[in-house]
């Protein structure tokens, strides 16, 4: 693959990225930041992509690595306040219950069900980019939705009994 094709490809895949990267860093401009080093860092290696089928799970795979680098750097760079908001997030007003609820999932949940909800991603994509079997991707969509139908009803009932 020859960088005017990479480019061309990567283009194509950018919204698709962008979108997954915002649902794992929650914040547009670090989301920008993530997508534009997955796309370099896939320069500098698509050499070594094997399989060209592969390409949009593989730059996938990428940016998701990026994304879990940069939540460790900023627990790393504000410790408290990462503990502070895994403790209890404090309710904003502009953030729907939905995207908090799935922020609150344990990361291997919250990946299935932000590649498969958020991204886009089928089932057997999403099981390729995670590197897992298409069962234990399915099951843990299963659960995802069934922690996530609970906490989005407990939050209705609470709200109605206010």
């Amino acid at each position: 693959m020859d960088r005017q094709e990479y480019a061309a490809r990567a283009d194509a895949l950018k919204a698709r990225l962008y979108r997954t990267a915002l649902c794992w860093l929650g914040s547009e401009a670090a989301a920008l930041d993530a997508v534009d080093t997955a796309i370099y860092k896939g320069l500098l290696a698509v050499g070594r992509l094997r399989q060209l089928e592969y390409f949009d799970t593989w730059l996938t795979r990428i940016l998701i690595n990026e994304c879990k680098n940069e939540l460790r750097r900023t627990a790393r760079l504000h410790p408290l306040e990462a503990l502070r908001d895994r403790a209890a997030p404090a309710p904003d007003p502009d953030s729907l219950p939905l995207k908090q609820a799935v922020a609150a999932l344990e990361e291997d949940l919250r990946s299935v069900v932000v590649l498969r909800y958020f991204g886009g991603y089928t089932l057997e994509e999403t099981a390729r980019i995670l590197k897992l079997p298409r069962g234990t991707v399915s099951g843990r969509q299963r659960r995802a939705l069934a922690l996530l139908r609970l906490e989005l009803l407990d939050e209705e009932t609470a709200g109605k009994e206010v």
